[in-house]
């Protein structure tokens, strides 16, 4: 397996055949479908509570049709052999996501959140479109690794000076706007990490000295990426914003797996994080809490407090079944503050049930899949790790998030991809499926042997 990996670190192998087909057409009949589905919902929810379709579900319909449309334009004139599925599944991801934070507002009529979110879901959308039509060559990322990691670096470090909402510093608020800068990072670190490693994959992959039954590179390879993850996790840990902070260490392990095909560093990655956890469990409160909380969910009520939020989101999980209570039937609301972020997977649960809740991993495994796909078929070493790398960030936040709220890890506090309200994460999210689109669509140029434009 080593000697497989440093062949792969020092020489790129040719890429499949890939026979070079638009498939525009499959996806704007995708879109088409993902429309018309977020629409249902969004009347099923109506019916539900009042008996009648919402008066605004023709709106509705008509702004995320348009949205999507304008995205399919922009893919079919700048974009036309990208990846068919992508687009689409982002815009069933986010109308859905819509669709339950509308639900919620109906419970909370003094804390809507669904107008807010879809401007955000708007300036994503706007921003997928730029992404597409001025990002021709996504080499061209490369000669801004270190402006990508200064800026990720300040955009982690801000927060810092700013007051700690539900335990973290990891908001930016002036008045009456907020914004999370670490959702930003995650995508310029995904280009740093991935562009210093395909820059020297070939001396990462070489070993001068070894540590037991890991060869470790030099130092003057290996060092400066290492204090930048330090650097960001740190941070993070100040900010007590472990979430995040287990987001960048997995990033960071399996773009290093992935450079140098060594098998050790996922070892080393899953013992750092074993004992960084148990470190921050011990000593940081906050932390410690949620790992009590985490290990006896019921305690809370038990003791007579009645049930927490773990606790009450495991009862709507229940309560869902297999096929779901219907939207806008469940009674995810009593869950509390968080119950449009973190913990709108139990709202997804309740009322779609187990079914609804696996077509809804089945779209992120199919968006992760389709991410890593295009690294496959990418020639250039630098296209590889990032297309690997921005399909892993989607695939760590879902586990991490779906895991805390179903009580498989403790609870971490973050947005899940598309569906979850924060105008930040939704923005970030399009910027990904920009990237990996255009990743995608200089994939299957490169595999046919044209070129990239």
């Amino acid at each position: 397996m080593s000697k497989a990996g440093i062949t792969l670190a020092t020489a790129d192998p040719p890429a499949p055949a890939v026979r070079l087909t638009g498939r525009r057409g499959v996806e704007l009949a995708l879109i088409v479908l993902a429309v018309l589905l977020s629409v249902y919902g969004y009347c099923a929810v109506g019916l539900a509570r009042n008996g009648t379709v919402p008066p605004g579900a023709a709106g509705y319909g008509a702004g995320l049709g348009v949205l999507a449309l304008v995205a399919h334009l922009a893919v079919r004139w700048r974009a036309p052999y990208a990846d068919p599925v992508l687009l689409p599944i982002g815009v069933l991801l986010n109308g859905l996501g819509l669709v339950l934070i509308y639900r919620l507002d109906l419970e909370t009529p003094g804390d809507r959140a669904a107008p807010t979110q879809l401007v955000w879901s708007t300036l994503g959308v706007a921003l997928f479109i730029v992404v597409v039509l001025v990002l021709r060559d996504h080499r061209v990322l490369q000669n801004y690794t270190y402006v990508c990691v200064t800026t990720a670096l300040v955009l982690l470090t801000v927060p810092i000076l700013f007051p700690a909402v539900n335990g973290a510093r990891i908001w930016i608020r002036i008045a009456g706007f907020s914004i999370q800068p670490g959702e930003f990072a995650k995508v310029l670190l995904a280009v740093f990490f991935a562009a210093y490693l395909a820059a020297n994959r070939g001396a990462l992959a070489y070993a001068d000295r070894r540590v037991r039954w890991l060869r470790l590179p030099t130092g003057r390879v290996l060092g400066p990426i290492v204090a930048v993850w330090l650097v960001s996790v740190g941070v993070l840990v100040l900010e007590r914003d472990l979430g995040t902070s287990l987001l960048f260490f997995g990033l960071f392990v399996v773009l290093l797996y992935v450079a140098t095909g060594r098998t050790g560093w996922i070892a080393v990655g899953l013992l750092l994080a074993s004992l960084g956890a148990v470190a921050v469990g011990r000593l940081e409160p906050h932390v410690h809490h949620r790992i009590e909380t985490w290990l006896n969910p019921f305690g809370s009520i038990e003791a007579g407090e009645g049930p927490n939020q773990i606790a009450q989101s495991l009862f709507a999980f229940a309560e869902g079944g297999t096929l779901g209570t219907g939207l806008g039937l469940g009674h995810s609301v009593l869950i509390g503050f968080a119950v449009k972020s973190d913990f709108i997977l139990a709202t997804a649960g309740e009322e779609l049930g187990l079914a609804g809740l696996s077509a809804i991993f089945l779209l992120y495994g199919l968006l992760v899949e389709r991410g890593y796909r295009a690294g496959l078929a990418l020639r250039d070493p630098f296209g590889r790790l990032l297309a690997v790398g921005l399909a892993s960030l989607v695939a760590l936040q879902v586990f991490v998030i779906a895991g805390g709220v179903t009580g498989l890890i403790p609870l971490t506090g973050m947005a899940m991809p598309f569906l979850a309200q924060g105008g930040s994460s939704v923005v970030t999210n399009w910027a990904i499926v920009a990237l990996l689109v255009r990743l995608s669509d200089s994939a299957r140029r490169q595999g046919d042997g044209g070129a990239v434009r």
